[in-house]
């Protein structure tokens, strides 16, 4: 079936005639008269025409309508906003949303009274804590040693390889390394 829409439709679609005159050639259907089909031919042809006479005035309803929010200056992002915003007050209120929030919160109540948690938000808050102080003492060391440094004017150092040699970068990395150990072993030993 050859149609000027071809590329548009489906392969599992057909072609349907359009003209009201290739209709009204088929056979009525059993049980009717030709008056009857006649009747019925004539109000669909009516039905038809106020279906387009009402696509006509919303189309021209929905332009007035663009207008006047233009002239209000609304944006189609306000009306985004609105139109979320109604959809997520609309979830909220579902029996759906409702008991599934009431069940979630059972279940948060039983998890959060249980020992397990509260072992693991005991010990999550103290590794807290020591990773705080750890990351205080680093700070402080480095503040000391960057100011013991800063006396020395990179210009006037002899070199990168000689820095490194030098005691106070020794002082640093063994500091860090004695952190880095010290973080190990009690964040590992109290777990």
């Amino acid at each position: 079936m050859e149609s000027a829409n071809q590329g548009l439709l489906s392969d599992a679609m057909t072609d349907v005639p359009v003209d009201s005159a290739a209709a009204a050639r088929t056979s009525a259907p059993e049980g009717l008269t030709l008056a009857e089909e006649e009747e019925l031919r004539s109000e669909l042809a009516k039905v038809e025409e106020e279906i387009g006479t009402l696509r006509q005035v919303l189309a021209a309803k929905e332009r007035h309508c663009g207008e006047l929010k233009r002239k209000l200056g609304l944006t189609p992002l306000d009306g985004l906003k609105q139109n979320l915003s109604k959809s997520w007050h609309d979830v909220q209120v579902s029996n759906a949303y409702v008991k599934t929030s009431e069940k979630l919160g059972e279940w948060n109540d039983k998890v959060t009274q249980s020992d397990f948690y509260k072992k693991t938000q005991e010990t999550l808050s103290q590794a807290g804590q020591k990773t705080s102080a750890a990351l205080s003492n680093v700070g402080s060391a480095i503040s000391r040693k960057l100011g013991d440094m800063s006396s020395y004017s990179i210009r006037h150092s002899i070199s990168m390889p000689a820095m490194r040699n030098s005691a106070t970068f020794k002082s640093f990395e063994d500091r860090v390394g004695t952190i880095k150990t010290s973080i190990r072993a009690n964040g590992l030993s109290d777990m």
